[in-house]
């Protein structure tokens, strides 16, 4: 069990999942998205794998609220929609070097699951929104690993995504 929690509150955690034994074998959203037949995913549903497989279930959720259609910020995030910030490696950079060491290299990082991250999809138009997150201080998320796993996780540091301010991300590995 992984207990994903936003120890102050509106903190976005970008979370991949790879099986340990084949690490081609990763967190899929178009997977998730087709089986669970919607993009709403919190209690009740579960992760899929680009290979059908049931990564991760969701047992608790706190808040509800969470994006699997957004890709983990980049250095290019950051030219792109914060021209007038410091260019940083953001979610994608860090998730890239932790997770090197498992032989993961860069071009195998997928779309991320969005933990506590806000993006309303309008129904007519289809167009996205970044909102500031929902979390409140102590909500979390609780994922059962339906296989042994690798876990990158990081706390996002895209303005948009936590409405202006970067706090950390807390987990705890459950029995």
């Amino acid at each position: 069990m992984l207990r994903v929690i936003d120890p102050k509150g509106m903190q976005v955690s970008d979370m991949l999942a790879y099986a340990a034994d084949d690490s081609r074998e990763v967190i899929s959203a178009g997977r998730t998205f087709d089986y669970e037949e919607t993009i709403r995913l919190t209690a009740g549903n579960r992760l899929w794998s680009n290979r059908s497989n049931v990564m991760l279930d969701i047992v608790e959720d706190s808040v509800g609220r969470h994006d699997f259609l957004l890709t983990p910020c980049s250095e290019a995030t950051f030219r792109h929609f914060y021209p007038e910030l410091p260019v940083h490696r953001g979610c994608f950079g860090n998730l890239a070097e932790a997770l090197s060491e498992y032989g993961i290299e860069a071009d195998d990082i997928p779309v991320a699951f969005n933990i506590f991250m806000n993006v309303p999809v309008d129904g007519e138009s289809g167009k996205l929104q970044v909102l500031p997150p929902t979390s409140k201080a102590g909500d979390f998320i609780r994922l059962r690993a339906e296989m042994d796993l690798i876990i990158g996780l990081t706390a996002c540091s895209a303005p948009a995504s936590n409405g202006g301010s970067f706090k950390p991300i807390h987990y705890i590995i459950e029995n």
